[in-house]
């Protein structure tokens, strides 16, 4: 499966906010480390880059999603053009989504291995960069996130590469299960135990379920997907 791949720096969205989220193909090879490509940058690194978030993958069909959940609105044009990079995404073809993709399926890419860590959590910079209040509340709902990886076996990459499906968990959790069952659904002990024990998973969204599990309360979206904490 033939990729685009993808890298950029961190520049201003406004004139208070600095992301990374933009990124623009890579025309050469690049070395892709533990922390990702060589030629990317992660900003706020608390909450975006490090191991199990090396990588970000967005299936190219959503692309024409959101065109015509635009055009369907009667919304303003964005700031930015629904194409490969708006997303924040390092990788994206038009045969992988959230569906037929399982956390732990492991890939060749290029002379590095990778595997799907967990669904990408979106954040209120998605607001910002689309300037629209709630697209980030409306990805996490409709589920069209992609996903984070983390690479097993650093290597050169390049453009033309293809990411070859090499091992895939018997225990067939989905990308998009495994977020509905955090965002998207009510409570449910058996989906959050099989979360909160699902090796491949990343250890902040195992400790999600698992605190979800304990208090019976989900953890709280407002910072991430709006930018405010009860109180403000």
């Amino acid at each position: 499966m033939i990729l685009i791949i993808l890298a950029g720096k961190s520049q201003s969205l406004d004139s208070v906010t600095q992301s990374a989220v933009n990124k623009t193909p890579i025309n050469g090879p690049v070395f892709c480390s533990y922390h990702g490509l060589e030629a990317d940058e992660q900003y706020e690194k608390q909450f975006h880059g490090g191991l199990e978030r090396a990588l970000h993958f967005y299936p190219a069909e959503h692309y024409a999603y959101w065109k015509t959940y635009w055009q369907a609105m009667h919304l303003d044009s964005p700031p930015v053009s629904f194409k490969p990079g708006v997303f924040g995404e390092n990788l994206s073809n038009a045969q992988l989504n959230e569906d037929n993709c399982h956390i732990g399926d492991i890939f060749n890419l290029g002379e590095a291995i990778v595997q799907i860590s967990q669904p990408r959590s979106p954040c209120f910079k998605m607001n910002i960069q689309f300037n629209y209040p709630m697209m980030s509340v409306l990805m996490q709902a409709n589920g069209k996130t992609g996903w984070l990886l983390r690479v097993l076996q650093e290597g050169m990459v390049k453009p033309g590469d293809e990411l070859e499906l090499l091992e895939r968990p018997t225990e067939g959790l989905s990308v998009r299960k495994c977020a509905d069952i955090l965002y998207n659904r009510a409570y449910n002990q058996t989906d959050l135990e099989r979360l909160a024990n699902y090796k491949a998973l990343s250890e902040n969204w195992r400790n999600h379920a698992h605190n979800w599990l304990v208090s019976s309360k989900s953890d709280s979206w407002c910072r991430r997907l709006l930018n405010y904490t009860l109180g403000e």
